[in-house]
């Protein structure tokens, strides 16, 4: 049975909703609240697979009661459309989003948009449940094996790859756009690698980190990542702090290799005019670098939803261009000559990657 939670100060406006849904959604069973604080009891309580959330009431407003879920282990995954009727202005919305709401309504509320916010965000609590419950599997076998294989140290690096493949995976779900660019990137910064002679730890730290590079967006809003169009500047700005949720993110996993940090790095640029540091030249890690460049490379190569993809020129004109300025010049010269000679390419095999971890 599928639980809805509304949360709203007046009576009249949960009636609505509970008609509303009972006869768009008959299987769902709906719950109200009519403050924050209520609805935040509920929602530990009852574990809703949905809130909706009205912005303006009382005491504790519909921003505040988003804070709090968020920051509550027990309901910090339950999808939240926030409903209000306030000025659907990019400022409210960008106060609604940095919240932590997945979605924002205006009222008065179109039944038909209504449904389809709901049914989007049951699809997404449904893959997040789901990953978050291979996670956990993943993470209940790692600590039955490890006292197993504390001595051995191929064993843990095994563990530690499956790990990194379960956060690629969840990446991947969050943003369909981008499934497969973490490994299409891990592929180009390896080859970069193997090219510059680095040693056999560096390139697999390189490896590690490229095929969760992008584990930050788990955290940003789907309608954001999925957005057709250009990407405003308050959307962006969101985008931007990836890295550091990603950095954040793997943190408690304790890796041989300085993942964490290359993670961070990844969007530095060598003039300072990178995020979310503005780090620059030997402030940045070279795994970093590299990564940064292959995932330049990349980026321009695939389609988004945002826009179509670039052109093998455009990419070389960017390298080019910004060589010694954003990116190192040294891997900027060896990433261009390895194309050339077809060693990478804008078909992105993964003949590297797979030659590597097999």
């Amino acid at each position: 049975m599928i639980k809805i939670l509304a949360i709203d100060d007046r009576e009249d406006n949960l009636i609505v909703i509970q008609a509303m849904l009972k006869t768009l959604l008959p299987q769902c069973t709906v719950m109200t609240a009519s403050s924050g604080m209520e609805g935040i009891e509920k929602a530990r309580s009852e574990s809703p697979d949905t809130i909706l959330l009205d912005v303006k009431m009382p005491v504790m407003d519909g921003f505040e009661t988003c804070r709090r879920l968020r920051s509550d282990e027990k309901t910090r995954h339950i999808p939240v459309i926030m409903l209000t009727a306030i000025a659907n202005s990019p400022a409210n919305r960008k106060q609604g989003l940095e919240s932590g709401a997945d979605a924002f309504m205006a009222k008065p509320i179109d039944e038909g948009e209504l449904i389809a916010q709901v049914q989007a965000m049951l699809r997404i609590k449904r893959s997040e449940d789901k990953l978050r419950y291979e996670r956990d599997a993943l993470e209940k076998m790692v600590q039955e094996r490890t006292m197993e294989l504390r001595e051995s140290l191929e064993g843990v690096e095994r563990l530690l790859e499956q790990t990194i493949q379960v956060l690629a995976n969840t990446v991947e779900t969050k943003d369909p756009y981008t499934a497969g660019h973490q490994m299409r990137t891990a592929d180009i910064a390896t080859s970069i690698a193997k090219e510059m002679n680095a040693d056999h730890e560096m390139i697999k730290g390189i490896y590690m980190a490229a095929m969760i590079h992008d584990i930050g967006k788990i955290n940003i809003p789907a309608e954001i990542l999925n957005k057709p169009g250009k990407i405003n500047d308050t959307e962006f700005s969101l985008i931007k702090e990836h890295p550091l949720i990603g950095a954040q993110i793997i943190e408690p996993i304790e890796f041989p290799w300085p993942i964490g940090r290359i993670i961070l790095q990844h969007h530095e640029r060598l003039d300072g005019s990178g995020y979310p540091n503005g780090l620059k030249g030997h402030e940045i890690l070279m795994e970093a670098k590299i990564l940064g460049v292959a995932d330049v490379m990349e980026a321009m190569w695939s389609h988004r939803p945002y826009r179509a993809a670039k052109s093998i020129q455009d990419t070389i004109e960017e390298l080019e261009t910004y060589k010694g300025i954003r990116y190192d010049p040294q891997i900027v010269d060896v990433a261009l000559g390895l194309f050339r000679k077809g060693k990478i390419s804008s078909e992105n095999q993964f003949s590297n990657v797979q030659s590597f971890i097999s």
